[in-house]
């Protein structure tokens, strides 16, 4: 049986604008589109789900519009919820601003869902089941409040959880006192080149991920992303390989790590080895930077159609069936 993947952070709204180019200092630029979707780890969630894994969110969310909003996008892609909806606030947001390149720049002002209590993890561990890849994303970890509570719970975990990592962009705010436990029960790390960059100071992907590797317990592995040019990959006990990306015209890089990082843990969880789940990741992120919008990645359908004759498509999927 798959194993389940549990996201035990947070799952907020985006205010998503795009603009021509990003606005200097007390400057000012008008937006070309904008909306308002399901951000976070939601897009982690949803990559998962929709290549067949089953996943639940641990985290906490709010009564109000973005509340209501995170809950139903939840629903719609069947993804489950362990904790109750917080009746005091509402959930937090993030304004994403995607410039004419695809690039991304975030502010974030949280919500509900950094008032994690010792209550709510108690709730959590009791809801975890062996064999579940718990998810963890250094935007928890930042919080003053939430952070320790995360990496207590964390460091508890039994040895038949999978404990996997995304530093996120404030990896370097997190204080070492609450950083240092959850690496030291981290069996998957999963980091963009910058975020890599600030943990090791190397901006070399592979000697980032060498680094990264040394500070994990024995027998973790690391994935060190690198957009188009794919991904390092440093399994346990083997060394680092790239794994080449999958070549598009990047139209919104908006979730494309999420989506890297849902994927290759939902083909992990499937029973694939490391260097499949990490070529599928690549393919996945690929699908969903070429297209607009949120939780654009793709389902079992939609990546066999993407990877056409690959030879990837036959170790994924076997005979063509999706």
């Amino acid at each position: 049986m798959s194993s389940r993947l549990v996201l035990v952070g947070n799952v907020i709204a985006d205010l998503v604008i795009e603009v021509p180019t990003l606005p200097e200092r007390g400057g000012d630029v008008i937006g070309t589109r904008s909306g308002t979707t399901v951000g976070g780890g939601f897009n982690t969630l949803v990559a998962a789900r929709r290549l067949g894994t089953e996943v639940a969110f641990a985290g906490l969310h709010g009564t109000g519009p973005h509340g209501d909003l995170v809950r139903a996008a939840l629903a719609a892609e069947d993804i489950t919820t362990l904790l109750p909806a917080r009746a005091e606030g509402d959930t937090g947001f993030t304004v994403a601003l995607i410039d004419g390149g695809g690039e991304r720049t975030f502010v974030t002002s949280f919500g509900v869902e950094a008032t994690l209590t010792q209550s709510d993890v108690d709730v959590v561990a009791t809801r975890l089941r062996p064999g579940d890849l718990v998810q963890l994303s250094g935007y928890g970890l930042v919080m003053p409040g939430n952070g320790p509570l995360l990496s207590g719970l964390t460091a508890g975990l039994p040895a038949d959880i999978t404990v996997c990592l995304d530093p996120a962009p404030l990896v370097a705010d997190i204080p070492a006192s609450v950083l240092g436990p959850v690496l030291a029960r981290t069996d998957w790390l999963s980091a963009n080149a910058r975020e890599s960059r600030l943990m090791t100071g190397h901006t070399d992907p592979r000697s980032a991920a060498v680094a990264l590797r040394e500070r994990l317990a024995p027998g973790a592995g690391v994935i060190v992303r690198a957009d188009k040019d794919g991904c390092w990959l440093a399994a346990p006990g083997q060394a680092p390989t790239h794994v080449p990306g999958f070549p598009v015209d990047a139209v919104d890089s908006n979730g494309a790590g999420d989506a890297h990082i849902g994927a290759f843990l939902a083909l992990l969880s499937q029973g694939h080895d490391p260097l499949t789940a990490a070529h599928g990741a690549n393919a996945a992120a690929a699908y969903a930077v070429g297209r607009r919008g949120p939780a654009t990645a793709p389902d079992r359908v939609a990546l066999g159609e993407f990877l056409g004759e690959h030879p990837l498509a036959e170790r994924l999927f076997g005979g063509g069936g999706h």
